[in-house]
């Protein structure tokens, strides 16, 4: 799968940007790939098409969007940490990853068989496709240390995000023209098809440009710890590195608060993600109004990602990350009173100012600490942390308006998410979490 080394490009934006070897290139591509499926799918055109076609007439569009999406969240969340443990016991990231996006590709085509009142499909295609890429996430994430170095981790990581947002908008944009403007490509004002195929092009997007991942960034070599052999059993190995990351982890005080205050500010950032369009088709804004303003998220998100990036080196990752979560709080308070098409290009104009920049640097934070021989484990619990926040932000949002009867109240549990997940992050000690990573990575 591996590619023969290439000379890096030295030219000082790329260096500035950490893009000036392949391997980099290759590995931030990989976003660039699978932002296709969260913006066109997860976030802007199915949200829309599966209230109107595939679930046309019910009234529980809200309940089992979010269910599924906590239900599919919840799958990657119980399989993550064995995943990764196989992953780093058996050299097999790649493969693992390859496996993982076959799945949610096949999944992501499969939509352009939905029709109208299709929406048991729609559900089952929909929880496939998450699981897909939130499993490809667990190995993908888990290259970073092995790609870039210390110095370079969190301009790699806001590089990657940057590029997810370019890619992501770039199709969605493609697409929006097919939806808005059919009869431009030779189809139907009135029927489903070009909505259809934007599923298709996703699909064909997040194959393609993933290609470069697999043929330029290094398989990283299995790493022994020092009581086992190269002839122990890859799974019984596996279950073994896993009971003791379980048990490890919480000696790893940094790590371990680091990942507590990421399960709850992350609930926040992938409720808002996740259910902003539904969220405002209940308030009755209209969905041709809100697939541009998602549109505009992405290509606001590009600088932005970047801008994250510079401000962590010179502000540290954590504090430009505790930034972005009191920005949070304030999109929350207003998307609370928001009651127009202007309110909700606000809010997404708040959201692509910080939402691209918090996740890559709670990557690339989260990275630094962790030693190297124990990425795919970290990466794993990392991993079901985050499917646990598209677990427990959804359900809390849909149980909050539940009990109010009051779409505005979903957004109220948000607050507190960012809150907290603030307060505990305040207590992470950056540079004690990177010193012990390197003794245990140097002893092995």
């Amino acid at each position: 799968m591996d590619a023969a080394p290439t000379p890096s490009v030295r030219t000082p934006l790329l260096e500035r940007l950490a893009l000036h070897r392949p391997e980099l290139r290759a590995w931030a591509l990989y976003d660039w790939a699978n932002s296709a499926f969260f913006t066109t799918v997860v976030a802007a055109v199915f949200p829309v098409y599966y209230q109107k076609v595939a679930a046309a007439g019910r009234d529980d569009v809200l309940e089992t969007y979010s269910g599924v999406t906590s239900a599919a969240m919840l799958v990657i969340a119980v399989l993550g940490p064995l995943l990764g443990a196989l992953a780093d016991t058996g050299a097999r990231k790649k493969p693992f990853l390859l496996a993982f996006l076959v799945l949610g590709c096949l999944a992501t085509a499969g939509l352009y068989f939905v029709e109208r009142g299709d929406w048991v499909l729609a559900c089952v295609l929909f929880a496939v496709g998450n699981v897909g890429v939130a499993g490809s996430f667990v190995f993908y994430d888990a290259l970073l240390p092995a790609v870039a170095r210390p110095d370079e981790l969190d301009r790699v990581s806001s590089a990657g995000y940057a590029l997810g947002y370019l890619g992501g908008g770039t199709l969605l944009g493609l697409n929006l023209l097919g939806i808005l403007h059919p009869h431009w490509f030779g189809l139907e004002p009135d029927s489903t098809l070009p909505t259809r195929l934007s599923f298709v092009s996703v699909a064909v997007w997040w194959a393609l440009f993933s290609i470069p991942l697999f043929r330029r960034v290094p398989e990283p070599p299995r790493a022994f710890e020092s009581d086992e052999a190269a002839g122990d059993s890859v799974v019984r190995t596996a279950l073994t590195r896993l009971g003791e990351t379980l048990r490890e982890v919480r000696g790893y005080r940094q790590v371990f608060l680091m990942l507590l205050a990421m399960l709850v500010y992350s609930d926040g950032i992938n409720t808002v993600i996740r259910m902003a369009v539904v969220y405002g088709g209940r308030l009755g804004i209209a969905g041709e109004a809100m697939i541009p303003a998602v549109l505009c998220v992405q290509f606001l998100g590009v600088p932005c990602a970047f801008g994250f990036g510079w401000l962590a080196g010179r502000l540290g990752p954590k504090r430009a990350i505790l930034l972005g979560l009191a920005v949070y709080v304030g999109i929350v308070l207003y998307a609370a009173q928001m009651d127009s098409e202007f309110d909700f290009y606000v809010v997404a104009a708040g959201v692509g100012l910080v939402q691209g920049g918090c996740q890559a640097l709670s990557r690339s934070l989260f990275a630094s600490m962790v030693p190297a021989h124990k990425a795919g484990e970290f990466f794993g619990l990392f991993g079901v942390l985050e499917r646990f926040a598209n677990v427990l932000g959804p359900l809390a949002f849909t149980l909050a308006i539940a009990w109010t009867g009051n779409e505005r109240a979903g957004l109220l549990p948000l607050i507190l998410f960012f809150a907290v997940g603030a307060l505990l992050l305040s207590r992470v000690d950056v540079e004690e979490g990177r010193r012990i990573a390197r003794e245990r990575t140097a002893r092995g």
